[in-house]
């Protein structure tokens, strides 16, 4: 592992219009050309949150994905986020991990949330994504599944010798009255699995009415900000120390005691 670099894209997703929503995220995320190894869109990016699925759903043939990998071969870095995309009868809320050369891979949001009925009008995934970059081993996750430790939780390997991830990712649209739990879960998350966090939410009112407070954030593994945002739109990166990690991991090997178990799904 070499140290990371990686953008945090906090940004008003334009609500509803796919094409005006790539002509913003575009430009934003081209001002960050030969900055970074990774760029980090939030959830939902091409639509906001919106449970009007029937309308707002692409599919992998569509507009969106295919911009999508162009994007990220211009730029040359790899690009996540999330959209609404429709398979047959369902419709999922896929994170993208797309590479510069047109590869990518991709995770169905697990949890959906209810009280916004999400599990009514969405299909959940059932596989944990690990996807590396440069020696990382990284797990991108969407929005709610922040609150399920035991999904998230980072198991060490003793066969393989590893971590199941160095760096824990969340793409979000997080409402402003549920600032506080968002913050604080991030940070959780961090010091419980001895990892890098980073959180990217969105800005701005959506067409619910809902604001956004922003609060996106890269966590170092004790849960320490290494930066923080704030409501406005705002595009930032920052530099993750590999070797500071490695450190951590030696002098407090907490995972040496972690209970074992067996996740169903």
């Amino acid at each position: 592992m070499k140290s990371l670099k990686i953008s945090l894209v906090q940004a008003v997703t334009r609500w509803h219009d796919a094409a005006a929503n790539r002509e913003y995220y575009g430009a934003l995320v081209r001002s960050l050309q030969g900055q970074s190894d990774l760029i980090v869109l939030p959830e939902t990016f091409t639509s906001g949150f919106t449970n009007e699925t029937l309308h707002q759903a692409e599919t992998m043939q569509g507009e969106s994905f295919a911009w999508f990998k162009s994007l990220a071969q211009e730029v040359g870095s790899v690009i996540t986020g999330s959209m609404v995309i429709r398979e047959g009868e369902r419709c999922v809320n896929r994170l993208v991990w797309m590479r510069p050369d047109g590869a990518f891979e991709l995770y169905d949001k697990r949890h959906l949330f209810r009280m916004a009925k999400e599990h009514e009008r969405y299909a959940g995934g059932d596989k944990r994504l690990i996807v590396e970059l440069n020696g990382w081993r990284i797990c991108p996750q969407v929005c709610y599944d922040l609150r399920f430790p035991v999904w998230l939780r980072n198991r060490y390997d003793k066969a393989a010798l590893r971590f199941d991830y160095d760096l824990l990712i969340f793409v979000a649209n997080w409402p402003t009255p549920r600032r506080e739990p968002w913050r604080t879960l991030l940070r959780a998350r961090a010091i419980e699995n001895l990892s890098y966090v980073v959180g990217v939410n969105r800005v701005g009112v959506d067409g619910n009415n809902l604001h956004y407070s922003g609060d996106s954030a890269a966590l170092d593994f004790v849960g320490a900000p290494l930066v923080e945002l704030g409501a406005q739109e705002q595009t930032v990166t920052v530099t993750l120390a590999a070797d500071a990690l490695a450190a951590h991991r030696e002098r407090f090997p907490a995972w040496m005691d972690a209970d074992d178990f067996d996740l169903k799904v």
